[in-house]
């Protein structure tokens, strides 16, 4: 979601040759090939084929085999996006090569370095060369960690970008007939270890979503992690069939339910930003977060892993008291067009590495 608007600004100026690199950590047919067809990315140029390991491995895994390309390829900037394990890999090889890094979604920070994003994020951040960061807090963490001012690009949210492109295909009126029919629905999505890898805090999740689903049917999109969970910690679900555990969706269907949705409980970061320029209610179960701009401006309310309070939190919207929130300045579907302005204004040197 966020390369696909940035390859496509690019893709404006004749004089840049792109090269699309996937290093396949995300490899399932819904978490990988179905974005790349609806999103109307290219296939990759290279596709490194990691899959899914630790951390370690895969992070080892994606530098090794991305310095081959890089080394092959001799770019003069490397994008790299967000703050998964592809993202600090590459950033890593690039600065040991001395190849210029640009971090798309830089300067956020949750503050919390138990998040294996957020170790992602800082490393980045201090070896990356160019900055685009989403707003203006991003701004602020990356000038009190010491990053150069002139190095930092506040460009807006490219996330926004794509939703913006592709709302008005994101209808799915049968598909969500299909589960709950015309009536409103929460839609869930978790993922995160700090809720899914413990028996007894994933076990407070489910038997609170069935809670939920007696008032208000559950739409929950099971991430493969979270499903294998489920699997091996023997977890009964409700059979009043209102609580839906459905397969991993695409990006065009559950952006139809998410714009339509009663509200949105999740752990992902990318759904914050989404549910706040959509005005969705979302309730984060999580401590912290990176985009504090959801909650400061947006619709978005932490509930930590208080399972009283999400269930407080959703009868309140199911009594109107919903949270009324602002779009955050510059997530107007254009950051990519000024990363773009950037990169062809800035011609990277290649720095001298002994």
């Amino acid at each position: 979601m966020k390369a696909a608007p940035v390859h496509g600004a690019i893709g404006r100026y004749p004089q840049v040759r792109q090269v699309l690199v996937h290093t396949g950590q995300h490899y399932g047919i819904n978490m990988s090939d179905i974005f790349f067809q609806q999103l109307g990315l290219p296939e990759p140029d290279i596709n490194l084929d990691v899959g899914s390991s630790s951390h370690a491995i895969q992070t080892a895994n994606i530098m090794m085999r991305f310095e081959e390309v890089a080394l092959k390829e001799k770019p003069d900037i490397v994008l790299v996006y967000g703050d998964v394990n592809s993202t600090v890999a590459a950033a890593l090889v690039c600065a040991k090569l001395g190849i210029c890094v640009g971090h798309v979604e830089a300067g956020l920070r949750s503050f919390d370095r138990t998040m294996p994003e957020e170790i992602n994020r800082l490393l980045t951040d201090q070896i990356a060369d160019l900055l685009f960061t989403p707003s203006k807090d991003g701004d602020e963490n990356l000038l009190s960690e010491g990053v150069a001012k002139a190095k930092i690009h506040l460009v807006g949210n490219v996330m926004i970008d794509t939703l913006v492109r592709l709302l008005p295909k994101a209808q799915g009126e049968g598909f969500k007939r299909k589960l709950v029919g015309n009536g409103n629905y929460v839609l869930v999505t978790l993922h995160r270890p700090s809720n899914v890898d413990e028996p007894e805090m994933l076990n407070k999740i489910i038997t609170a979503l069935d809670e939920i689903s007696y008032d208000l049917p559950v739409i929950f999109p099971v991430h493969p992690r979270t499903r294998a969970k489920i699997s091996e910690f023997g977890f009964h679900i409700s059979k009043n069939g209102r609580l839906h555990l459905i397969d991993p969706l695409g990006y065009l269907d559950f952006l139809a339910l998410q714009k339509n949705a009663t509200v949105v409980i999740t752990d992902s970061g990318g759904i914050q930003e989404e549910t706040t320029f959509l005005g969705v209610p979302c309730l984060t179960v999580r401590q912290n977060t990176e985009r504090p701009i959801t909650v400061e401006m947006g619709t978005n309310v932490l509930v930590g892993q208080d399972m009283k309070q999400l269930k407080r939190e959703v009868y309140n919207i199911l009594d109107g008291k919903i949270r009324q929130g602002r779009v955050p300045p510059l997530w107007d579907g254009h950051a990519s067009e000024r990363i773009a302005e950037v990169l062809l204004k800035t011609t990277p040197k290649r720095k001298n590495i002994n």
